[in-house]
């Protein structure tokens, strides 16, 4: 598993963060990672959701070129 935690300071930041929750919770898709659980612990949300190998996407798209159309794949999928 894999465990994003939100600090829970700021009305706003947490909104958002409620209705990722929200979404994901409702939503199961083969191409994403999906919600398992989620845990308030201390002043932080920690947040459960399913392990993928090979870093975050932002690790990915700051180290891989991608063509116009592979982009294009990707955003449809």
């Amino acid at each position: 598993v894999a465990i994003k935690k939100i600090n829970l300071h700021g009305l706003r930041e947490k909104e958002l963060k409620v209705n990722e929750l929200m979404v994901m919770r409702k939503f199961r898709n083969p191409n994403l990672v999906n919600y398992l659980d989620c845990y308030l612990v201390d002043k932080q949300f920690w947040l459960v959701m399913e392990y993928m190998d090979g870093g975050t996407l932002r690790d990915v798209i700051s180290k891989t070129y991608l063509s116009e159309g592979e982009i294009a794949a990707v955003s449809r999928e």
